[in-house]
């Protein structure tokens, strides 16, 4: 009988507990870092989602690394991350379904006003007025048509907004119109009277929110960041709402986290901040999904999910 693969969980130890159960029915042993004593030449895989830089490195016979999570930045900043290895990204359509969800609800959100009537409710006063702009005259900009960004353009077009997305290439979407490249920036955002981020972060990505981009928007459009804080210069986005070129934003991810009290965005009457819960990831489904992995790298298969080095996601 063969050895049984080891799978190392590289997270805050108190934390590990929320997958191990899961993975118990899994064809291998599981360990935990800074818990479990382990040779780190008997290490097969490792599951995890901020690894201390250097560390994967270490592992002179890793076969496969499994993220918690669709981005893997975290894994792209330790400069001695192993490309020999492949690292897998975890995705799960219920994640997209409710990072879609979040989408819709903070532009309908604003769409309909609904921040006025609360503060009236507050007021004890009866507020009526008609919508800003018709919703088929209100354009929402998907920064990013990978799954989430596809499934948040489909559920605004089917609203009755007009769509449209930009991505590196082009991208054919039923109803929602295609932006791509360089060259398609600028006009992207001129039409975009919402701009939502849904971008992996890469070198190309990091800080492209940014009073440049803001600038190429229609005054007073409303900024959405549901992929990760390092895509958005934050100093340069108060000034663009200080400066009336943006009307408002929505923030879930932040440069530092959790987002300091100290820190301006908490005040800000143009913002709304929620703590990185524009999805929540499923410790049940997330271990399958590392099971499943983990057979199909057994089997010598490659996983549908691996990073190519070459894009960075």
């Amino acid at each position: 009988m063969g050895r049984r693969p080891k799978l190392l969980i590289v997270v805050p130890s108190g934390l590990a507990p929320l997958w191990e159960p899961w993975l118990r029915e899994g064809p291998f042993d599981t360990l935990v870092h800074e818990r479990d004593a382990y040779r780190r030449e008997g290490i097969d895989y490792v599951l995890s989602f901020r690894p201390p830089h250097g560390f994967l490195a270490t592992l002179p016979n890793l076969k496969t690394v499994f993220s918690l999570g669709a981005g893997i930045d975290a894994f792209l900043a330790d400069p001695a991350l192993p490309k020999t290895v492949p690292l897998v990204r975890f995705v799960d359509p219920q994640l997209s379904t409710e990072m879609a969800q979040y989408v819709v609800m903070h532009i309908l959100l604003q769409h309909r006003s609904q921040r006025e009537f609360d503060t009236a409710q507050a007021e004890h006063r009866w507020a009526q007025r008609l919508l800003a702009r018709k919703t088929s005259d209100t354009r929402i900009g998907i920064l990013g048509l990978g799954e989430i960004g596809t499934m948040a353009a489909e559920r605004l077009r089917d609203l009755g907004f007009a769509v449209a997305g930009w991505s590196r290439s082009a991208k054919t979407v039923a109803g929602v119109e295609s932006f791509a490249g360089e060259e398609g920036f600028a006009p992207f955002l001129a039409r975009s009277d919402y701009l939502v981020c849904l971008l992996p972060l890469t070198d190309e990505t990091r800080g492209i929110l940014n009073a440049k981009t803001f600038a190429l928007l229609p005054k007073g459009a409303y900024v959405i960041n549901v992929a990760r804080g390092g895509h958005l210069a934050e100093s340069e986005l108060i000034a663009a709402l200080d400066s009336g070129q943006l009307s408002g934003a929505t923030l879930d991810v932040f440069a530092t986290e959790p987002l300091p009290p100290e820190d301006p965005l908490w005040a800000h009457p143009k913002v709304t901040v929620t703590p990185h819960i524009a999805a929540i990831s499923d410790p049940a489904v997330a271990a399958r999904f590392v099971i499943e992995g983990v057979a199909r790298a057994e089997r010598g298969e490659r996983d549908p999910y691996t990073v190519d080095w070459g894009r960075g996601y």
